[in-house]
């Protein structure tokens, strides 16, 4: 799968491959992982669980590549959870590859906000991605960036229904301008 990370407010594109063997129940993160990302395999692991029970038990690896950048924070935990339920034949592997995914993960499998929606959806789009999944609570900020189909989304599994559906549900779309004057008008602090 893909994700986005950013340094700053410079995105770049993070490449996410899992694999997903027979053996001890384990699952491994490699590609310079920072703290935060890699406490997220318990909250993907369990996300995972939440949602669907079918996920096979054993060994886990995910890659972060490139390797050579640190990755930090929770946002990565979305584009990790698809890309182990595709690579056990759970999701679907076809839109998958033009697609950025971005997202902390619940334990219950619900996404929740995180901070960087702007820079990862412009860095998606420079990349030539097609669609960019995220938190519902940043789908209209990341919509301004323009350039790919923005998807809100609630939890891991409105997530897989959307891969399944072949994203039938229609992308966010904002008045770029309309959104900027509301956000100006509600921060005027009045006395």
């Amino acid at each position: 799968t893909n994700t986005c990370a950013h340094e700053g407010v410079e995105g770049y594109l993070v490449r996410v491959e899992a694999s997903v063997s027979t053996g001890l129940p384990q699952l491994t993160f490699v590609g310079l992982p920072d703290m935060a990302v890699r406490e997220g395999r318990e909250r993907v692991r369990s996300a995972i669980r939440a949602t669907t029970p079918d996920f096979p038990r054993g060994r886990g690896l995910v890659n972060l590549s490139p390797a050579s950048r640190r990755k930090a924070g929770s946002a990565f935990d979305l584009s990790i959870a698809i890309a182990l339920l595709t690579a056990a034949g759970l999701s679907e592997s076809e839109k998958v590859r033009d697609t950025a995914f971005l997202g902390e993960l619940g334990l219950d499998g619900q996404v929740r906000a995180v901070n960087g929606a702007l820079p990862a959806a412009l860095c998606a789009s420079r990349r030539g991605l097609e669609r960019l999944v995220l938190p519902r609570a940043n789908a209209e900020e990341a919509a301004l960036a323009g350039g790919l189909a923005v998807y809100g989304v609630d939890s891991l599994g409105e997530t897989l229904s959307l891969l399944r559906s072949g994203f039938k549900a229609a992308p966010v779309v904002v008045d770029a301008e309309a959104l900027l004057a509301e956000r100006a008008n509600g921060s005027l602090v009045r006395l």
